[in-house]
């Protein structure tokens, strides 16, 4: 491999802001954050969606109405 054209991976936690689950890898990403796992800190990276609250991989479906807006949708089209 050639010097200097590939990046530096280091170690990043992912943090599901919705569940609270915590997924630890290595990655290029800047973090502004940081966590403390293990006595360890670590850059943390904040997400809105990973595996443990995607609706595809937990099976449940989360339907957010926004005034009304399903409720419409389903009235106009039969469902």
């Amino acid at each position: 491999m050639r010097e200097g054209i590939h990046p530096e991976y280091k170690t990043v936690v992912f943090q599901d802001i919705s569940t609270g689950e915590v997924f630890m890898t290595k990655s290029t990403m800047e973090a502004k954050d940081t966590i403390e796992i293990d006595g360890e800190t670590y850059p943390c990276v904040r997400v809105e969606v990973s595996s443990a609250s995607h609706p595809f991989y937990t099976g449940k479906q989360n339907l957010v109405d926004t005034e009304g807006r399903v409720e419409k949708f389903k009235q106009r089209y039969g469902m």
